[in-house]
């Protein structure tokens, strides 16, 4: 099938399913798949791009084994290791995110789930950033409960991100001390809750094209509201470190289908955003709508906030957050 008549067939209200032929995403041509991908992403998202920053609130000691974590106690890799940070420097970075135009702030923990003292010491910082500031917030913490959920919420939290990494039949391969179900569950409550749900995953991790087809059709069965796309960037110290990296046009072509299978979604570059040309230039022509900006996790950022906006700012997107729009 023709890619630019699929495109359509989606914008008018065909939805891609498991008995659909995915292998058509694969075989056919990378060009017409991303100019069918941009149609999609103008129609249902249009020209905003979200823009999401992070902080790394807890850092180290993981005692999960996903094998791609710098942060896991499996790996070695000389990671930062320190508890939950002071709210003082979380509420500064918050205000200076805010103050650069990003649309949310997330704070994101190591370990498999924040709990007791330092959940709390996370649910006063929401509060007190949702007082102050204007910008969306947005949570990493793990596997939380429905109450910790509804906390956070009424703490002015309005997203929570929970990757599935990859698909069910890949998962064991990349983390065996908890399992996808699980990852299925906590997101289930977090639509439940009424939060924004922000699961993808990582590609490049030694998976098939068809485990990332069946992770782009789980996240839709999910009904996922955005969906970070991590291409993998191997650190040195975990057990994928010696894996190739991944080519750009293997990167459009995901963020390309991902559009496709996941029309109303958000697409979000995230990690590896280095291994694509100007930082990602061409995947906001092929799907992509938003991007985690600043300082990542644990690998390093080439794009700075400022440039992110410049480069959107040329290609004719919208980069103004909904709390500076309604000040105007």
């Amino acid at each position: 099938m023709n890619m630019i008549t699929l495109a359509e067939e989606i914008i008018t209200g065909r939805r891609i399913s498991r008995q659909d032929d995915l292998n058509l995403f694969l075989t056919c041509d990378l060009k017409e798949l991303c100019e069918g991908a941009d149609r999609i992403r103008t129609y249902f998202i249009g020209e905003k791009v979200d823009l999401c920053s992070i902080i790394n609130g807890r850092s180290g000691r993981c005692p999960e084994n996903c094998k791609f974590c710098a942060q896991s106690a499996h790996n070695h890799t000389n990671c930062d290791v320190y508890d939950f940070l002071p709210e003082e420097t979380i509420m500064e970075a918050c205000k200076m995110n805010e103050s650069e135009g990003v649309d949310r702030f997330s704070i994101v923990t190591a370990g498999r789930a924040l709990t007791g003292a330092e959940f709390e010491k996370a649910i006063h910082a929401f509060k007190a950033m949702h007082e102050e500031c204007k910008i969306d917030l947005c949570a990493s913490m793990g596997f939380l409960s429905a109450d910790q959920l509804h906390r956070l919420h009424e703490a002015g939290v309005t997203s929570y991100h929970h990757n599935i990494e990859t698909s069910r039949r890949n998962f064991p391969n990349i983390c065996t001390t908890h399992t996808y179900e699980q990852k299925i569950e906590t997101l289930k409550l977090v639509k439940a809750e009424g939060m924004c749900a922000c699961s993808g995953g990582n590609i490049g991790m030694g998976e098939t094209w068809e485990d990332r087809l069946d992770m782009a059709i789980s996240l839709s069965e999910l009904g996922i509201d955005s969906i970070p796309i991590n291409a993998l960037m191997p650190i040195p110290g975990t057990p994928l470190e010696h894996l190739p990296r991944l080519t750009e046009d293997d990167i459009l072509r995901t963020i390309a289908f991902f559009r496709y299978i996941n029309p109303e979604a958000n697409i979000r570059l995230a990690a590896g955003r280095a291994l694509l040309t100007n930082d990602g230039e061409l995947a906001f022509r092929s799907g992509a709508s938003a991007t985690i900006t600043g300082n990542m996790l644990t690998t390093a950022a080439c794009a700075t906030i400022r440039s992110d906006k410049q480069m959107l700012q040329a290609l004719g997107r919208d980069v103004t957050p909904d709390y500076l729009r309604n000040e105007k």
